[in-house]
This record gives C-alpha cells, structure tokens and sequence, in this order.
C-alpha cells in the first residue's frame, strides 16, 4: 500500500505536525488584517476566491492554509507582504507525503477531478474507520501520533467534496475494491455506507468496474486527473512510496483517453450504487 495517495489521498508522515497554537495565531493574524480592511468572511472570501467556510476555518485555526490563500489573501488585503512572512514560519501540511503535496494543492482549486483505483477505497471516499485500519497496519508501525497525522490529514482533504459542490468529481473503482474487508467486516459495512453516502452529491459520481470484466483501458495502474482553473490539464500516478505529479501535455493527453474510454467500460452510476449496495447487503 502506498502513502501518499490513496493510501494516501496524502499519507506518508513527510510532515512535522503543525501546532494548533500556530494555526490559531496564524488565522488570527489573517482575521485582523481583513476586519482591518473593512470586509466581512463573505467579501473577504469573494475576493481570494474560496468559500466563506474554508476562509472561516482558516481564521479559526482549523486548517492549514495553502500557498494559493496566502497569495489571493495578500492581493485583497494590500500586498504587504505580511502574510508570507507569517505563512513562512508554518509548517505546511502535515501528514502529507512530499511528493504529493502539489498534487494536494492543484486539488483544491481544480474544476474537475477523476480518479481510477483498483488497490483500495479513493482516499477522498475512504471512511475514519477505514483510513484508521489501513495506517494501524501500516509496515513498518507508525507510532500513534503518527496515525493521528495521517488520519486528520485525510479528514481534512475530504473538505474538498463538501466545500465545492459545483466541481464534478468522477470516480472509477474496481469492484474487488469494495469486496476486500480491510479491518474486517464491522468497518468495511461502514466505509461501505460512507462511500453510498459521499456519493449521493449530483456532482459526485462513482462507477464500478465489474470483476467479470474481460480487459480495461487502465491495466497500468491507478490514475488521477485534474484540470486547473485556467484550463490545464494534469495528471498524477505514484507507486511504492513515490508519486510523479504529470503536466507535459503528450504524457496527460493519452492518460485522458485511457479514463475516458474507462467510464464505457465500467457499470453506469445507478448500476454501480445497485451493485454496491448489494455488496454491502451481503456482509
């Protein structure tokens, strides 16, 4: 199993965690600085272009911001410079594996994101109780901290589903993937309810690609795909503790098609649903 993506959506223990008293500081500091400047949360988020909810949790001390709020933030707040100096002495998201971090980041203000597995549950999907099983079993150990990291970290990424409803988000699975009873059969019940549910969205969609199937454009391996605000295209594939973030355009291009001729090869979102909820009715 790997760390950093889906294992992942992030994992591996790259980063130092940050304390809760920086984050707090942190925000405050930004929180001052936009009542200084006359904006309420909704104006302020306007501006730098993130939810009223994202840029709350930030002034709240709940979650790391990334370098795209700090730049937007300062274009809106004066360009003083103020809030890299004080973003500089951060230490930027913990829990995340360097190699996926810029991947974590383009994730976060993309238009569009896809994603194929067949190792386990996207991380975006993946329950507590399921996440919290894969790093518990995590060769070699993880100390407990560590697994508290790894835990947040992917509670924290999941946001992404909750806080932009309006950026499709399309997800291609194997079935085995959801046959497998990872932490057996008490918490795959659960994941099992927990993707039903983080799939319900109009702008979320999950196919299964079914067990009998014959051949598949994807026998390479996991995928991930974006597109970016400004219309780039980028793809992201890793392997054992290692990831590769892909922007050449002749290497996205063919990657794009293999997902795009994917989704005829898999079952059709309602067919998909009745067939994990039968998964889910058998344990």
């Amino acid at each position: 199993m790997t760390e950093s993506w889906e294992r992942g959506g992030g994992g591996g223990c790259a980063g130092e965690p940050v304390s809760s008293d920086s984050l707090k500081t942190f925000g405050a500091f930004v929180q001052g600085l936009r009542e200084h400047a006359g904006l309420t949360r909704e104006e302020f988020a306007t501006l730098v272009r993130f939810s009223k909810h994202t840029v709350e949790s930030i002034e709240l001390g709940r979650r790391m911001p990334d370098e795209e709020f700090v730049e937007r933030a300062e274009a809106a707040l004066g360009n003083t410079g103020a809030l890299r100096r004080a973003f500089g002495h951060l230490t930027r998201q913990p829990g995340l594996a360097a190699w996926f971090r810029e991947w974590a980041r383009r994730e976060r203000t993309a238009v569009s994101l896809c994603t194929y597995e067949c190792r386990m549950v996207p991380g975006l999907l993946q329950s507590e109780r399921y996440v919290r099983a894969l790093y518990e079993n995590e060769v070699p150990p993880l100390s407990d901290g560590q697994v508290e990291t790894q835990i947040a970290a992917r509670m924290e990424r999941q946001r992404l589903l909750l806080e932009r409803p309006n950026v499709p988000f399309s997800f291609i699975v194997t079935e085995a993937v959801f046959r497998q009873r990872i932490g057996g059969n008490a918490v795959t019940r659960d994941m099992l309810d927990h993707v039903l549910a983080a799939t319900q969205p109009r702008n979320v969609t999950l196919q299964l690609l079914p067990a009998d199937c014959e051949f598949h454009a994807c026998l390479a391996g996991p995928l991930a795909l974006l597109e970016g605000p400004d219309g780039k295209r980028y793809a992201y594939s890793e392997g054992q503790r290692n990831g590769r973030l892909i922007s050449a355009l002749k290497e996205v291009v063919p990657l794009q098609q293999r997902y795009d001729t994917l989704r005829s090869q898999a079952l059709n979102p309602a067919k998909s649903r009745d067939l994990l909820e039968r998964i889910r009715g058998a344990l």
